[in-house]
């Protein structure tokens, strides 16, 4: 894992299906199941995915607070 693959989380959007336009952060942990069980998508989208599901299983999702507010502060 890349450090700022953890930034990533809070500012890319899902960018298709039932959960498109939301923060992966923000996925919901049964839909980060689906994908772990039918296959992630190829490239950066699917490793981010997949970084999220082991966070979100693990019980780390609260990792990422710290980074929503130092997003929010560059705007």
């Amino acid at each position: 894992m890349n450090p700022e693959d953890l930034l990533k989380l809070v500012t890319t959007e899902m960018p298709f299906g039932k959960h498109k336009g939301v923060l992966i952060a923000d996925l919901p942990g049964n839909y980060l199941n689906w994908f772990a069980r039918e296959g992630f998508p190829k490239g950066e989208l699917g490793r981010l995915l997949a970084l999220m599901q082991e966070m979100d299983h693990n019980g780390l999702r609260d990792l990422l607070r710290p980074l929503r507010g130092s997003v929010r502060g560059r705007d």
